[in-house]
């Protein structure tokens, strides 16, 4: 019987494990997270205070390669994601990352995703840095 199949991509390996899909990144990637304050009247406030978006940067290219947050609905998730993947922080102001999801996203929780992304990015470039003096 076989417990499990590794299958290459162009952008990540799948691994399939007793059925399961789970996402394989390479030893080049890093992951941050920042949270940021919901706005109290939107349902996904309820469940949860905060907003996090946490991105994974290919730390040798600078590129975003994927993006998870605690967005209330599926849509939202999958969108902020299609929105931040692709970018290069090596490359793009964290500012100019901001604008496009101020110019995209039009939810209740666009402040807080924004915030959350700035610091996202900022605690990876301040760890890029520290690696640079190592």
């Amino acid at each position: 019987m076989e417990y499990y199949r590794i299958y290459n991509s162009i952008k990540e390996k799948i691994l399939i494990l007793c059925g399961g899909a789970m996402k394989y990144y390479e030893e080049d990637t890093v992951y941050f997270i920042s949270y940021a304050k919901l706005p109290s009247e939107i349902p996904a406030a309820a469940l949860h205070k905060v907003v996090g978006v946490g991105v994974i940067i290919n730390n040798k290219t600078g590129r975003i390669i994927d993006v998870s947050c605690t967005l209330l609905t599926q849509e939202a998730k999958d969108f902020v994601k299609s929105v931040l993947v692709g970018h290069n922080v090596h490359e793009e102001d964290i500012d100019d990352i901001i604008q496009v999801i101020k110019h995209r996203y039009h939810g209740y929780a666009q402040k807080a995703i924004c915030v959350a992304i700035r610091g996202s990015i900022e605690r990876y470039n301040t760890w890029e840095l520290e690696q640079t003096k190592k």
